[in-house]
Parts: structure tokens; C-alpha cells; sequence
């Protein structure tokens, strides 16, 4: 019985990840496919086909994104954009939802930008219990000034989904930067801590480690 749970378990260890993989990937490919209705019934390939084909609408929706900047590159793109987001600058709800959309995309997609690029260990939610947190940014403007320190914009998710979490404005003498990248982070939230990243120390931190890792207060 002991051989045979030892096999069951390596065949899971196997057959886990590819079921998982291959079931996102699917939702994804289904979720793209959605974007073919903006087609007229009569083009659309299931229509003219006969048949329907797994990811053309990951193939259409990669050629409006790739078209749609190759033509915004040109001035004339730029003039257009102008005028759309003069237009969406009057109407007022729509107004705060573009430009937030539209800033938080800029920050995340830009190669020098600092949203995203460090782990930080912080104290949460009280001291002596650490969590892993991103850092989003470094600029606070109003509350920087108020709070009388340097402090640092934080992201801290929570697991097993990282895409919720909190934000928390935090000084920078208590939050430690790691080593480990941010995809090495993401698989460490997302199994709860069961896959952690290897660390270039062979031996365990000492307690000199540990003492210059706390913050200084």
C-alpha cells in the first residue's frame, strides 16, 4: 500500500500542473474568443468556415492591439487619441475611470517605472508577524509631507489569489527588500508558502542576520 500511494501521488505530482495549465489556458483562449463578435455574423469564420477554430480570437485580438499601435506610433495616431480623449475628458464619470485606467497602465507598463520590481518584507498586520509585500511606488506627494517620514507605497496580497489585497503607505526603515524577483514572490503567495524560492546563503541566516534584516528604528 505504501508503493502504491508513493505512485499515486507521483502521478498527481504529474498530471496536476498539466490539468491546471491546460484548463487556464483554455478559460483564456475561450475568454479571447469572445472578442470575434464584434464582427459582423456574416464574417465571422465560424460562418464562412463551417467550423468552429480554437484561438482566432487570440489571433484577432493581438493584430487590433499590434495595428492599433503601429498606428498611435505616427503623429497622426497621436492626433486621434488627442481628440478621443478630449472627448471622454466631458463626460464625467467616464472622465475618473479613463484616466485612472489609463495612468495605472502607464505605471505598470513603463520599462522604468518602479511599480512591481521589489519584494519587500514588511511587519503585518501587527509586529512580529512578517508578510511579503510589492512595492508600487515611492512618490506619496501630500501624505509623504504629512507624515513627517520617508515612506513607501505597498502592495500586500493575499493567498492563495493575489489579486486582491491591500494598500499601505509604509516607512521605508521598516520594510527589508528582498533578493527574490517578483515572480518568485507571486508562486510563494500563491501556494500559501509551500514553494519557496532558493536563496544563495547555504546556511541558515545567524543572528547578526536576522538583526540587520529587522528595521532600524
Amino acid at each position: 500500500m505504501t508503493r502504491l500511494r508513493r505512485y499515486l501521488i507521483t502521478g498527481l505530482l504529474v498530471w496536476l500542473p498539466i490539468g491546471v495549465t491546460l484548463l487556464v489556458v483554455k478559460l483564456l483562449v475561450d475568454l479571447m474568443d469572445q472578442t470575434l463578435v464584434v464582427l459582423p455574423e456574416a464574417y465571422r469564420p465560424d460562418q464562412l468556415l463551417g467550423i468552429h477554430i480554437p484561438g482566432l480570437g487570440v489571433v484577432l485580438s493581438v493584430l487590433v492591439v499590434l495595428s492599433t499601435g503601429v498606428v498611435m506610433a505616427h503623429f497622426f495616431g497621436q492626433q486621434l487619441l488627442a481628440a478621443w480623449e478630449a472627448i471622454l475628458n466631458r463626460i464625467p464619470l467616464v472622465r475618473s475611470i479613463y484616466s485612472s485606467v489609463k495612468q495605472l497602465s502607464a505605471t505598470l507598463l513603463s520599462s522604468g517605472g518602479q511599480s512591481f520590481r521589489k519584494v519587500l518584507l514588511i511587519e503585518y498586520p501587527r509586529k512580529g508577524l512578517w508578510t511579503l509585500a510589492f512595492q508600487t511606488g515611492t512618490e506619496i506627494g501630500e501624505a509623504q509631507a504629512k507624515t513627517g517620514e520617508e515612506v513607501i507605497n505597498v502592495y500586500v496580497p493575499t493567498t492563495p489569489n493575489p489579486t486582491s489585497g491591500f494598500f499601505l503607505m509604509v516607512p521605508r526603515r521598516d520594510a527589508v527588500e528582498l533578493e527574490m524577483s517578483v515572480d518568485e514572490g507571486l508562486k510563494m503567495i500563491i501556494s500559501m508558502g509551500v514553494v519557496v524560492p532558493k536563496w544563495h546563503k547555504e546556511s541558515p541566516p545567524t543572528a547578526t542576520d536576522v538583526a540587520e534584516m529587522s528595521p532600524k528604528k
